[in-house]
C-alpha cells in the first residue's frame, strides 16, 4: 500500500543521503480543473490523460458530474468526460472541499446558466473571501448570496461587462471569462498585472476565441465548446517540492519530467538560478497548448537574494518551499507582495514563519512578506509542525526535515493529497527518508 494513503497522525522526514533520480511531476492541478470544467461545457466527448487525481481535483470532477456531465475514470490519470453543451440544475449541494480554484472557477461558469447551485467547502474554504468573483457575476447580471461559502449563484441573461480586476487573479479573471461565454456581448477582463493564462491557453482547444491584447482578455459570448483530447502537463507547483530538496541535500540530482514551462509559472526557477541554483532544462516540448521541459537540479550553494514584489504573480504557491531553501542558503532572502498568502489554505506567511522559527531559523514575518536570513546550512530541525490543515506548508517542511540536523514532523499528512497524493512515494523512490 503506498505511503501516502496510510491514514497517519503524523509524518516525519529524517536527514537522508544524497537524492537522485528521475520522476514524472503530477498533472498540474490548475489545468486539470479547467480541463473538467471546460469538457463539461462542449457537447459530446472528450478525452483526458494525465488529469491529477488529487482531492481538489476530485471535488472538481464529482461538481461537474452534479451539473449533469457524465464523468469516468478510465484508469490512472485518464478520464472521459461527456459534455451537455451547458449545465443542468445540481440535485444536491456542490461540495469544493479545500479548492478555491473549484469554486471561483465553478460560479462563474454556473452562472452563464438559468440554474440555481449552492456552493459549500469545508471549514478552511468556508473562511476564504468570494466576493472579489462575485461582485463582476453580480454586475453581469447573475444573483449571487453571498461573498463567503455556502453561497448559491443564480445565473442566466447574462451583460457582458469590461471588468478591470484590482489585483491580478487568475481565478477571477477565468470565473468572469467562463461567465462571459454565455454572455450578450464581448465580456473583458482588464488586470494591473500578469496573472495565470491557462484559461485563455485552453479556451481555444475547446474551440474558443480568445481576444489578448496587453493586460486584457476578451470573449464573445455565444460561442460553442467543441470536445477535445488533451494531455495534462506536469505542475510546476508540486515539481518544486523535489526539486528544492535536491538542491539542499548535499549530493544530489535529480530530475523531473514533463515540467510546464509557462512564464507565468516558473518565477521559482528563476528565483532559484538568481540565488545561485544548478538548475537546467532540457527537452522542450508542446503539451496541451503548454511548453513543457524536464528540470534537472543538483545541490548547490545558495545565497540570498531580493525576490521583485512583481513576480509574486508568478510563484504564489510557491513561497513556502523558495523560504525553505532560503533557510539553507547564506545570506538575506527578502520575499514581499505576498498579501494573498493570508488568504490562502492557511495564512501561509504566519505558518511559514512559525515552521522555519521551530527549526531553528532566523526569520522576520511582515504584514505582505517574509525575510529569511539564511547561514549557508541547514538550521537544526527537530520540530513538530502544525500545519493548520495546509499541504504546502506540510510538504515544505518534510523537504526541509530531509537537511537539517534533527528530524521535523508534520501533522495531520492526509491533507497532502489536496494536491500531491504521490508526494511520499517520489519522495521515498528518490531517497528520501519520510514515514510515519
Amino acid at each position: 500500500m503506498a505511503l501516502d494513503h496510510l491514514d497517519r497522525t503524523t509524518l516525519s522526514a529524517r536527514p537522508s543521503g544524497a537524492l537522485s533520480g528521475r520522476a514524472r511531476a503530477p498533472g498540474d492541478k490548475s489545468i486539470s480543473h479547467r480541463a473538467l470544467i471546460l469538457a463539461a461545457m462542449a457537447r459530446g466527448e472528450s478525452r483526458i490523460e494525465g488529469l491529477l487525481e488529487s482531492d481538489d481535483v476530485l471535488a472538481t470532477a464529482a461538481a461537474v458530474a452534479a451539473l449533469g456531465a457524465e464523468t469516468e475514470r478510465l484508469g490512472l490519470g485518464r478520464w472521459r468526460v461527456v459534455g451537455r453543451g451547458g449545465f443542468q440544475q445540481p440535485g444536491v449541494l456542490i461540495d469544493c472541499g479545500n479548492s478555491g480554484t473549484a469554486a471561483r472557477l465553478l460560479m462563474g461558469a454556473v452562472a452563464g446558466f438559468a440554474i440555481e447551485s449552492w456552493l459549500d467547502g469545508d471549514a478552511s474554504l468556508r473562511g476564504r473571501p468570494m466576493g472579489r468573483v462575485a461582485e463582476p457575476l453580480i454586475q453581469m447580471g447573475a444573483r449571487v448570496s453571498g461573498d463567503r461559502l455556502p453561497l448559491s449563484v443564480t445565473g442566466g441573461n447574462l451583460s457582458a461587462i469590461h471588468w478591470r480586476s484590482r489585483a491580478a487573479s487568475a481565478q477571477v479573471k477565468s470565473a468572469v471569462l467562463l461567465a462571459g461565454l454565455r454572455a450578450v456581448g464581448v465580456t473583458s477582463v482588464t488586470e494591473p498585472a500578469a496573472s495565470r493564462d491557462h484559461t485563455e491557453r485552453m479556451l481555444p482547444l475547446f474551440g474558443v476565441e480568445v481576444r489578448r491584447e496587453g493586460l486584457t482578455a476578451s470573449v464573445e459570448g455565444g460561442q460553442t465548446l467543441i470536445p477535445v483530447n488533451l494531455s495534462v502537463p506536469g505542475d510546476p507547483s508540486s515539481a518544486a517540492f523535489p526539486l528544492a530538496a535536491a538542491l539542499i541535500v548535499p549530493g544530489s540530482e535529480v530530475t523531473i519530467e514533463g515540467v510546464m514551462l509557462n512564464p507565468g509559472r516558473t518565477g521559482l526557477f528563476e528565483t532559484l538560478l538568481e540565488m545561485g541554483a544548478d538548475l537546467t532544462i532540457k527537452n522542450r516540448r508542446d503539451q496541451g497548448g503548454e511548453t513543457v521541459g524536464d528540470v534537472t537540479v543538483r545541490a548547490s550553494r545558495l545565497h540570498g537574494i531580493e525576490v521583485p514584489p512583481e513576480r509574486a504573480a508568478s510563484m504564489i504557491d510557491e513561497y513556502p518551499i523558495l523560504a525553505t531553501v532560503a533557510a539553507v542558503a547564506e545570506g538575506r532572502t527578502v520575499m514581499q507582495g505576498l498579501e494573498e498568502l493570508r488568504v490562502k489554505e492557511s495564512d501561509r506567511i504566519a505558518g511559514t514563519a512559525a515552521l522555519l522559527r521551530a527549526c531553528g531559523a532566523d526569520v522576520d514575518e511582515e504584514p505582505g512578506g517574509l525575510v529569511v536570513m539564511g547561514s549557508g546550512r541547514a538550521p537544526a530541525g527537530g520540530a513538530s509542525i502544525q500545519t493548520h490543515g495546509d499541504h504546502r506548508l506540510a510538504m515544505s517542511a518534510l523537504v526541509l526535515g530531509l537537511a537539517t540536523e534533527r528530524p521535523v514532523t508534520v501533522d495531520a499528512p492526509g491533507m497532502i493529497a489536496t494536491s500531491f497524493p504521490g508526494f511520499v512515494d517520489l519522495m521515498v523512490g528518490l531517497g528520501a527518508e519520510i514515514a510515519p
